[in-house]
């Protein structure tokens, strides 16, 4: 078979999955196929299962491609396909032409070019990423761990994703630098930022280390740092970092819970007040910082006192950003076993808590734009809008509105925060170089 001249790859989750379907489109170009988003010869699904929505959207997609492309070769690999084959069976894998789970994704190139023989049209001699949000804004993923040994309760990742599998730092390193005329920024994802090296020997602060000195990359971030990657090594690390212009200033930290005891309950092995004391800790080295989390509201056995410490916990750190979930029971974790026996929180409570947080979210969000006015910082251009407008990131990951007829695109450059218009940074270009923003 040799007739196959057309693919398109459809992500669901997270960054790592994004960062997987990258790689992905680049094997499968430099083997003689083209990138199509209509009516493709191969369609290929990366999925997500991490919630019940997550795999319904997974077979929504399943049966639109089979609806609107009868004739397309359709493959299913990601978090589904795990679950599907391992925990779940479901009818959907009799639409699908292959199944590939997450422990042979990285073989999928070459199991197409067997199936379809695609090396004979193989005349590609250079590659361009796929355009998407990432890619079309100079930003390269980049996948540095899979897989985590953590089994929280409420969390099905490591039956579908196994345990930490870490890519050495020399092949993340080369992987940036392969990237370096297009590339302006490099975002290291992972499952579990703490697990890095874990099965390598290798340290994540040392990743951080060696990716800063052997490459020219201008800035690096990463998708989430673990609470339990925040030791004393890495805050003795960000010291040296706090007035780094490459080093991106931006923590999404998963807390999940300022309860100790429903931290216990989820598994979590640590204390509220460690990551509390933690982040402040980050949070005096540079008052800057942009700090983001994800929270579960309405888990097992959390009564308003449990609720109360939370947003108790988040009003007084440095956290802004949260991302609020609902918790619901996932068959096969730990904590659908727990639910037998444990109390459970009724649907209106969970929305309640969950409003209440995303209204204190965005008042300190609010309010931390607010101290960023009238600073000065480096932002990453992003794209140029119709209305005359940029969209870019400071050094801190915050989205800023430049209003400009020119075309700063793919630049880094100084802007200065004029001040906050519904609800968004409105910012200026200035020439003059960068220094870092005063803390007085």
């Amino acid at each position: 078979m040799s007739l196959m001249k057309s693919f398109y790859i459809y992500t669901f989750g997270c960054r790592v999955n994004q960062a997987e379907s990258e790689r992905l489109s680049e094997e499968l170009v430099k083997l003689g196929l083209a990138l199509q988003e209509k009516r493709p010869d191969i369609f290929v699904i990366n999925s997500c299962a991490v919630t019940h929505k997550a795999v319904a959207e997974v077979k929504k997609m399943v049966n639109f491609v089979k609806r609107n492309y009868p004739d397309t070769y359709l493959v299913l690999t990601g978090c589904s396909a795990n679950y599907w084959l391992k925990l779940q069976k479901d009818p959907v894998l009799k639409k699908l032409d292959l199944v590939v789970p997450n422990s042979d994704k990285e073989y999928l190139a070459k199991i197409l070019k067997k199936r379809f023989n695609l090396a004979k049209q193989n005349r590609q001699t250079s590659y361009s990423l796929p355009v998407d949000k990432y890619t079309s804004s100079f930003r390269l993923l980049i996948k540095i761990q899979d897989g985590c040994h953590r089994f929280c309760t409420f969390c099905i990742v490591p039956y579908l994703r196994g345990l930490p599998q870490s890519r050495r730092i020399s092949e993340i390193v080369k992987g940036i630098k392969e990237n370096e005329s297009w590339a302006k920024e490099a975002i290291l994802t992972a499952i579990n930022t703490e697990a890095f090296g874990k099965d390598t020997g290798e340290k994540f602060t040392d990743l951080i280390k060696q990716v800063l000195k052997k490459t020219s990359i201008k800035r690096i971030s990463f998708g989430s740092i673990h609470p339990w990657s925040l030791n004393k090594e890495f805050v003795s690390l960000y010291q040296d970092l706090k007035d780094s212009d490459r080093f991106v200033h931006y923590f999404h930290i998963p807390l999940q819970s300022g309860s100790n005891k429903i931290l216990n309950l989820m598994k979590r092995e640590y204390k509220a007040e460690e990551v509390f004391e933690r982040i402040n800790h980050l949070y005096k080295l540079n008052p800057y910082i942009f700090f983001g989390t994800d929270v579960i509201v309405g888990f097992l056995e959390e009564e308003d006192s449990d609720f109360e410490k939370t947003y108790e916990f988040l009003e007084k750190s440095p956290f802004v950003k949260f991302h609020v979930f609902r918790f619901s029971i996932r068959s096969h974790t730990a904590a659908y076993y727990l639910a037998k026996r444990l109390k459970k929180v009724d649907e209106k409570t969970k929305k309640r808590r969950a409003e209440a947080l995303h209204k204190l979210s965005k008042r300190k969000m609010l309010a931390f734009f607010e101290k960023l006015k009238g600073k000065v910082f480096p932002a990453l251009f992003l794209s140029k809008k119709e209305d005359g407008a940029h969209h870019a990131t400071l050094i801190n990951q915050v989205p800023v509105i430049v209003p400009t007829e020119e075309d700063f695109t793919g630049r880094i450059l100084d802007v200065k925060i004029e001040g906050v218009k519904k609800g968004r940074l409105v910012g200026k270009v200035l020439n003059s170089k960068f220094q870092a923003p005063s803390t007085k």
